[in-house]
């Protein structure tokens, strides 16, 4: 293409919206342009990006033998209700946008599409025979993002590539699981990014087991923990660990009250008292909303120098809603002044509370709150001996206490600490964790019944009985790993693309349109490029030398070929734009070196 013919201007400043590099250039670069909150044109630049990354998923999926289709974006609320998740995305998460239409039914646009393919799968699939079978897409979604930021990472319309496949067993499932497991590893290492694949939480999407493909960039949303023998890595949300040994730093042999003034933290506590943050516990009171409408208060126990990961604290309150005659959890909080008021029937000692905080904090007979605390221990504060709690009265602590003398120890041990990097792995003690900032591109679940079962999708075995389909499903956002590897690869001048996912090969630059010898080569190298396979941009415009140069740079087409003033010697001036390494080449080796170059690259 001559990019006088292509709608392409840049800017030269970044826009105001913009927060992380990536985002910046591309809609400097001529990529994208923002049109309302998270929604963004794909203009021509950035079509041919998403394409390649695009192909690149479909020959990996294809090699695997999914088969592609293409479900429908707008979906009945009667699908969602079946499955139990209708209040979880129109409420709790709140990222379904849903609509009436004109009879009055409601539907929402599809954020993610398990409902669809188990009603597919249900209408369709009738025998063991007929399994498994993998169906991918590759298609629009949509997400209400709270606060739509950074361009097409967190935005409420994207591209994304998700696979949902049936099997007749566990077994069956794994498989598959692993085989999307290389694929994306496959996937992610022919576009050209540095990755890894990590545990992670299953969130909404539920399921058995899930891991997460991370790019590797210092402006990721998410933090990774890993060991450096390549053993374990997980998002921080599901990261286990082994917590630093507790500390005891001063001895309480007797159980007292003491006044502590001004001690509502454990930094101010563990000052005042002379003692290590590992010999407290702290109580932590959280407020949790199932999806029948019932409160629950919960307080949670855990070592003074740990943090509650509010992720896993919601993974444990999920499993116990059953005990609230509920489903799933609608909201999880800290609750504020206003919250206490609804249910409190006098002032909380806050920053002072102790495990055995009494019921009768909580007003009696409120129809949707629990009566009760809902209490937890977390186990690095189970072995605690002589510990330092809170007394229930503002100023004051106890030391010296005990679990099963002055407090009784919850039955309901969870892990709910946050994992950091430092602790040591479980796998190894010798190996630390590390940390490394990650943006999630991909995610890949064992599903397991929990679709068929709820929405009576099932089969016949080759005992003739009737069993619920085993399912997996596997995403990657196409726009979201476009604009991440951006994110991992640029610099002061502009964006460096990998070579399989550019826009274009190579650019060749005209510094003087108007020198017909210059003119002469360009048009010759364009044509005989483009007629080798490198796909090759002229820049033909009526600019200064030096708007073209910036211009290349700032869009990162890898390979750069300038007919200026070497031409006299038969030479034209040849730039990688990853390295920066310039040389002056001849003419006649310009094609050859260049479609090795790519070749290589493409592998």
């Amino acid at each position: 293409m001559r990019l006088s013919q292509i709608l392409f201007v840049t800017l030269r400043d970044d826009p105001a919206e913009a927060e992380i590099p990536s985002h910046k250039l591309l809609v400097r670069a001529g990529y994208i342009r923002r049109v309302g909150s998270g929604m963004y044109v794909y203009l021509p630049f950035m079509w041919r990006v998403l394409q390649k990354v695009s192909q690149i998923i479909r020959d990996e999926m294809n090699a695997t033998g999914a088969q592609e289709c293409l479900l429908t974006q707008l979906q009945p609320a009667e699908l969602w209700q079946e499955s139990g998740r209708w209040d979880t995305y129109t409420k709790a998460e709140g990222i379904m946008f849903a609509l009436d239409d004109r009879q009055g039914r409601q539907l929402g646009l599809g954020p993610t599409h398990e409902e669809v393919i188990t009603t597919v799968a249900r209408d369709m699939i009738r025998s063991y025979r007929q399994l498994p079978v993998n169906l991918y897409q590759i298609q629009t979604k949509f997400r209400d993002e709270i606060r739509p930021r950074f361009g097409l990472m967190r935005g409420r319309e994207f591209i994304m590539k998700d696979a949902y496949s049936f099997h007749t067993h566990a077994d069956s499932l794994k498989q598959t699981y692993e085989a999307m497991h290389d694929a994306y590893c496959q996937i992610l290492t022919r576009c050209g990014l540095e990755f890894r694949a990590v545990q992670a939480d299953s969130g909404a999407i539920g399921g058995s087991g899930s891991q997460e493909f991370m790019v590797l960039a210092a402006a990721g949303e998410d933090e990774v923990l890993y060991t450096e023998d390549g053993q374990y890595a997980a998002n921080v949300e599901k990261a286990v660990s082994l917590p630093p040994d507790a500390e005891v730093l001063k001895s309480f042999n007797q159980y007292e009250k003491l006044e502590t003034p001004n001690t509502p933290t454990i930094a101010s506590l563990s000052e005042f008292l002379g003692c290590a943050p590992s010999q407290i516990v702290k109580n932590v009171l959280y407020q949790v909303v199932y999806d029948n409408g019932m409160t629950v208060l919960v307080l949670i126990s855990i070592r003074g120098d740990q943090d509650v990961n509010d992720t896993k604290l919601y993974n444990e309150l999920t499993k116990v809603a059953a005990d609230f005659e509920a489903t799933t959890v609608i909201a999880l909080d800290v609750p504020d002044v206003e919250a206490q008021q609804k249910w409190a029937a006098k002032p909380l000692p806050l920053g002072y509370i102790n495990p055995g905080l009494e019921d009768d904090y909580i007003q009696p007979d409120l129809e949707h709150v629990s009566p009760k605390f809902l209490r937890m221990v977390d186990p690095t504060a189970v072995d605690l001996q002589q510990f330092v709690t809170g007394s229930n009265d503002p100023g004051f602590h106890v030391v010296g206490a005990n679990w099963g003398a002055e407090f009784e120890l919850p039955k309901l041990v969870v892990d709910v600490r946050t994992a950091i990097a430092g602790d040591r792995a479980t796998h190894d003690p010798s190996q630390p964790l590390q940390t490394a900032r990650g943006i999630e591109i991909g995610h890949i679940f064992q599903l397991g019944t929990k679709y068929s079962e709820q929405m009576g999708a099932t089969f016949t075995d080759e005992d003739g009985k009737n069993k619920p389909l085993v399912m997996g499903c596997y995403g990657v956002g196409v726009s979201r790993l476009a604009q991440s590897a951006v994110e991992q690869s640029y610099d002061d001048n502009g964006i460096i693309w990998p070579v399989p996912i550019a826009p274009y090969h190579a650019i060749v630059v005209v510094p003087n349109i108007n020198d017909a010898d210059q003119m002469a080569v360009a048009e010759t190298l364009y044509a005989d490029l483009n007629a080798a396979g490198v796909e090759t941009l002229l820049d033909d415009r009526k600019e200064r030398a030096g708007v073209k140069f910036k211009d290349a740079e700032l869009v990162g087409i890898p390979f750069r070929v300038v007919t200026g003033r070497s031409l006299k010697e038969g030479k034209v001036e040849v730039v990688k734009r990853a390295s920066g390494e310039s040389e002056e080449m001849a003419i006649a080796d310009v094609v050859d070196t260049i479609k090795g170059w790519v070749d290589a690259a493409l592998g």
